[in-house]
């Protein structure tokens, strides 16, 4: 299983907030956030905490598990 999640649309829909500013709002680097975004690292649980409060949502409507073998997702994806 991958964790997927929904970081840009959150910052488009938090009026096109940079990768930069979310970054500094939660106290990692932008090259973090960017990765996060890209599925190329998974972030811890304090984390994923730290960016679903920063945009007032629960965790599970920002990631989400994707099922490697059929590619289904795991949970529903909300829209935002």
């Amino acid at each position: 299983m991958n964790l997927g999640n929904n970081i840009r649309r959150c910052r488009f829909n938090r009026n096109e907030i940079s990768q930069e500013a979310l970054a500094e709002a939660i106290g990692v680097t932008r090259q973090t956030i960017h990765s996060i975004e890209k599925g190329k690292y998974i972030p811890s649980t304090l984390l994923a905490f730290k960016i679903a409060k920063f945009f007032e949502l629960n965790v599970e409507e920002v990631f989400y598990l994707i099922d490697d073998q059929t590619k289904k997702y795991a949970c529903l994806l909300l829209t935002i």
